[in-house]
């Protein structure tokens, strides 16, 4: 005996959404509308079936493949399974296991730009320049940070101390007001920025050494350098430098860079300096 047109409709519409129900997407079936569309034709099928001939199974059919495919449309799907929707997700590709925020990103927990699973260096102080992998850059490769280095364009090989730098740092924006060991403006702008960098030596002992040229008495030069460096070292605890860690000192005209025959050569052993001290 031949299958009937019932028994026939029937096998087809249980059959195809088995079949194309693997076959249409490589995630959860019901991602896809088209795989919800075949279950409910599937089932309209079944449910039609009960007519003897093939009409009613095919308009149950069609009935059921709508409404599949309109139920699946409303359900809200999480394409990357992070825990956020995709119409909210605003990193939907995110690798599978990574903790993420609200928006469905990567959490950054120290906010360098560098996720947490890909970072290397996962305690990165706030607005600290960092590399691909959310390290601390250190341009010239001398070992100390950029954030911390005083000087930042060291060539290779030169070795460095503390601050980053191969001797004395001279602060050349330091200015005083004529013989006096008064700061001027400027030179608090200037100083408010070493302090920034200093800040972050906490264990590192330095010497504010301040500098004369010959011209004067050596009795008030060394007066005269012994207070502007005070006046340097206590501008830069103001702009909360550890004081324990610093010391001023003045050594008046005892120790020129140049010669002081010229006045070009005379501004210049007019100086304030920072040196690490040995510990």
């Amino acid at each position: 005996m031949k299958p009937s047109v019932k028994s026939r409709t029937l096998g087809l519409f249980v059959f195809l959404p088995i079949f194309l129900t693997g076959c249409a997407t490589n995630g959860p079936w019901h991602e896809d509308w088209r795989n919800c569309a075949l279950v409910g034709g599937g089932l309209g099928a079944v449910a039609g079936s009960s007519a003897d001939d093939g009409e009613a199974a095919a308009v149950g059919a069609l009935g059921g493949a709508l409404l599949g495919g309109f139920f699946c449309s409303m359900i809200e799907h999480d394409t990357d399974d992070d825990g956020v929707v995709d119409s909210k997700d605003k990193c939907p590709a995110t690798p599978r296991g990574v903790k993420v925020d609200y928006n469905g990103c990567p959490v950054d927990s120290d906010n360098d730009g560098v996720p947490d699973y890909r970072d290397q260096c996962p305690n990165t102080p706030l607005n600290t320049q960092v590399d691909n992998r959310g390290c601390t850059l250190d341009s010239d490769n001398d070992g100390v940070a950029n954030m911390k280095d005083h000087c930042p364009n060291t060539p290779p090989g030169v070795q460095v101390n503390a601050i980053g730098c191969s001797e004395a740092l001279a602060l050349k924006g330091v200015q005083f007001e004529f013989n006096s060991a008064r700061l001027t403006g400027t030179s608090h702008e200037y100083l408010s920025k070493v302090a920034e960098k200093l800040r972050l030596h906490k264990n590192t002992k330095l010497e504010v050494s301040g500098h004369t040229d010959n011209v004067g008495s050596n009795r008030y030069n060394m007066r005269l350098s012994q207070r502007r460096a005070e006046a340097v070292r206590n501008f830069l605890v103001s702009r909360g430098v550890n004081g324990n860690n610093l010391r001023a000192v003045g050594y008046g005209e005892e120790k020129p860079i140049t010669s002081n025959s010229t006045e070009a050569g005379r501004a210049m052993n007019r100086r304030v300096e920072l040196n690490v001290i040995d510990q």
